[in-house]
């Protein structure tokens, strides 16, 4: 909004009204990029504290801490009176994320029956991209009303904050929390209430063995590096780095600057972004439904395909219409550039960006569950922090060239999915070891001295 960056970014509002900058370059501004992306690297350092959190304190204490960090982060937003007060309430909510992002997933895996583990798990990144809707249509709502809407804005943020840290208040934790904390009886009882039956013995057996053999590993993130434990760590680490190198948040962040470079005006540019967050949350639905019938494997390949030609297009159409000067796209082909970034979107809300999420809180053992949580949601923040930081720069040097980058990567992933990932769809999560990854042509070299390596430790923990 400009009188946003009246306030705190004038030099970047005075280059977006010059004619004669580059269209590719308008918003190419280092402070600009901290202010984006000194949220991610703010949940990054959250996240180790989470971790600790999550495992000591339990799923629901570290909601409840995450909702608070939202708040106050809100209050600096809103009333942000210079940059630092801005960047500092960015900081507070990147904490809220790392929280949030550590103790989410991990609480609706533990709760979910098996046979809808993975649609419920996806329900969470469905409300993100119901989120950023919102966030698009309140954006979109207040800047029209100068010069404080882009406070109110910021303010709204309040009410998801508040909610959240309601929800955490009146949810009961997990039973692997509560079980892992040594509550036995009140597990056992939380377990009977969200089965809805009290038959629930198998199930509580199984949880009470997993965490005596979690309190065993002493030191999780040491214990992540054992051999065993080699195949959840790489797939969830290159996950991570995958998700954003597909290259969404560059047209999930900028998508309002991308269409105003394209030509449409201000007003136009934010109702794309609308339409984007639309399309969005309806993909995301498709996922919901399919993950636990075609499995992740099949999510993944087939929006890889789809996610490649759509960048390829997007990439000619911009290399041949967009020149540094002339952005005058003309309406045909804008159209195209927009149902391509929709086409895009949707294969990315059914696959990378919940699978991402989902398979590695459902591939970690109990014992290295949150820890392993833990470097997922690190690797996810330092890669978004570094695709944010860079990206404005990359799109003035590379010009329409980066789509062609982020195209290049969606195969290489694409591969990776083929060969090195296995399906995890309607696998108990304590039988991933014996079901999955002893059976993957790959990845079961790792697990052929197991009980080996398991027995050793528990010798040496029997000596300590």
């Amino acid at each position: 909004m400009d009188d946003f960056l009246r306030e705190f970014f004038p030099a970047v509002l005075r280059r977006k009204n010059q004619d004669k900058e580059s269209n590719y370059c308008k918003y190419d501004n280092q402070g600009l990029q901290l202010f984006t992306s000194s949220l991610y690297l703010a949940g990054l350092t959250a996240t180790f504290f989470a971790s600790y959190t999550t495992r000591r304190l339990g799923r629901r204490l570290t909601m409840l801490i995450a909702g608070v960090f939202f708040i106050i982060g809100v209050i600096f937003n809103g009333a942000a009176q210079n940059l630092a007060m801005l960047i500092i309430g960015r900081i507070l909510l990147g904490c809220g994320v790392g929280f949030a992002n550590q103790a989410v997933p991990l609480f609706l895996s533990e709760i979910a029956p098996t046979r809808i583990r993975g649609g419920l798990n996806i329900l969470f990144q469905l409300n993100v991209t119901i989120g950023i809707l919102f966030a698009n249509l309140v954006n979109y709502g207040t800047s029209k009303i100068h010069p404080w809407g882009w406070r109110l804005s910021l303010s709204l943020a309040g009410i998801p904050a508040a909610m959240l840290t309601l929800g955490a208040l009146f949810v009961t934790d997990t039973p692997n929390s509560l079980i892992e904390r040594g509550h036995l009886e009140e597990g056992k009882a939380v377990l009977k209430r969200i089965r809805g039956t009290d038959n629930v013995e198998p199930e509580f057996n199984e949880i009470v063995e997993a965490s005596r053999i979690a309190q065993e590993v002493k030191h999780p993130f040491r214990n992540l590096l054992q051999r065993r434990n080699r195949p959840q760590l790489v797939i969830a680490v290159l996950l991570q780095i995958f998700q954003q190198f597909t290259g969404i948040n560059a047209i999930m962040f900028y998508a309002p600057v991308l269409f105003n470079t394209l030509g449409f005006k201000s007003d136009a540019s934010l109702y794309s972004a609308v339409i984007t967050g639309a399309v969005n949350v309806l993909a995301t639905l498709v996922s919901v439904y399919a993950v636990d019938r075609a499995g992740r494997r099949a999510l993944l390949l087939e929006a890889g395909v789809q996610m490649f030609l759509s960048q390829v297009v997007i990439a000619v159409v911009l290399g041949i219409k967009v020149t540094d000067k002339s952005d005058n796209l003309g309406h045909g082909w804008a159209i195209l550039v927009v149902v391509m970034v929709c086409t895009y979107v949707a294969s990315f809300a059914w696959s990378w960006g919940p699978l991402g999420w989902l398979i590695p809180s459902e591939t970690f053992p109990l014992e290295t569950r949150s820890a392993g949580q833990s470097v997922t949601v690190c690797v996810n923040l330092l890669f978004t922090f570094l695709i944010a930081q860079a990206f404005l720069s990359m799109l003035c040097h590379l010009k329409f060239a980066i789509f062609i980058f982020f195209s290049a990567w969606v195969l290489v992933m694409s591969v990776f999915v083929l060969f090195f990932l296995p399906e995890t769809k309607n696998v108990p999560i304590e039988e991933m070891t014996d079901k999955v990854w002893k059976q993957h042509w790959f990845w079961k070299r790792f697990m052929d001295d197991d009980d080996h390596h398991h027995n050793i430790a528990n010798g040496k923990n029997a000596t300590v």
